[in-house]
């Protein structure tokens, strides 16, 4: 009877695991779709919010990648992973920071149609991968810190939004600046809380006391 709740176990692990893997694959492709369009919908507007969002999207693509590779991996790699993957957080927003200096030296007026349009099918293409990986957000640190990814997408799709409508409302470049800062913010918050779980989970364990 053990041995076939032992088998048992093991099958459902096995198929814990194939599920994560192919909700995994499909957030991968969609971020890197929702990357190219995001991106060349920046360059034609001259938008930082939009173009903060699709290096976010870049980045969540990365993610997605790392953690699929380590699927089915110890605690202690998928908490070195997650390192990682704070990481490519941090350096999304060190470019967004970037974008927003360049943007100051170089003010314009971005054409809040195509940051309307782009940023309403990032949000929907975003909010189908929170869906997807919902499930798994109080899992392994590997699928939680994926969820903290697509979950920050959700809010950065509705800042474009407002950002577009804000650049409509007013005639002017500094709603879509103020926006892509506030969405520095954001990622430099999601960073940190990755990296101190994933600090904690990254760590050996200390060694049982013997007591005499």
């Amino acid at each position: 009877m053990s041995e076939c709740c032992g088998c048992g176990k093991v099958v459902d692990v096995a198929g814990m695991q194939a599920k994560q893997r192919k909700v995994l694959v499909i957030v991968l492709l969609i971020n890197l779709a929702t990357f190219v369009m995001m991106a060349l919908a920046a360059w034609h507007s001259h938008s930082s919010s939009l173009l903060s969002g699709s290096l976010d999207n870049l980045g969540d693509a990365l993610t997605y990648a790392v953690s699929l590779a380590v699927v089915g991996a110890s605690a202690h790699l998928k908490g070195r992973v997650a390192l990682l993957k704070g990481f490519l957080i941090l350096g999304a927003a060190i470019a967004v920071g970037v974008q927003i200096v360049w943007r100051l030296a170089h003010p314009g007026v971005p054409i809040f149609e195509s940051m309307g349009v782009a940023a309403l099918l990032n949000l929907a293409a975003n909010a189908v991968c929170l869906w997807l990986l919902t499930p798994y957000r109080a899992g392994d640190i590997n699928m939680a810190s994926a969820w903290e990814c697509s979950r920050n997408d959700i809010y950065e799709g509705v800042a474009v939004i407002l950002a577009a409508a804000l650049v409509w409302a007013f005639g002017a470049g500094w709603p879509d600046l103020v926006i892509a800062a506030a969405l520095l913010v954001l990622f430099l918050r999601s960073a940190v809380r990755v990296l101190r779980a994933a600090w904690r989970e990254s760590r050996p364990s200390a060694p049982p006391r013997v007591t005499i």
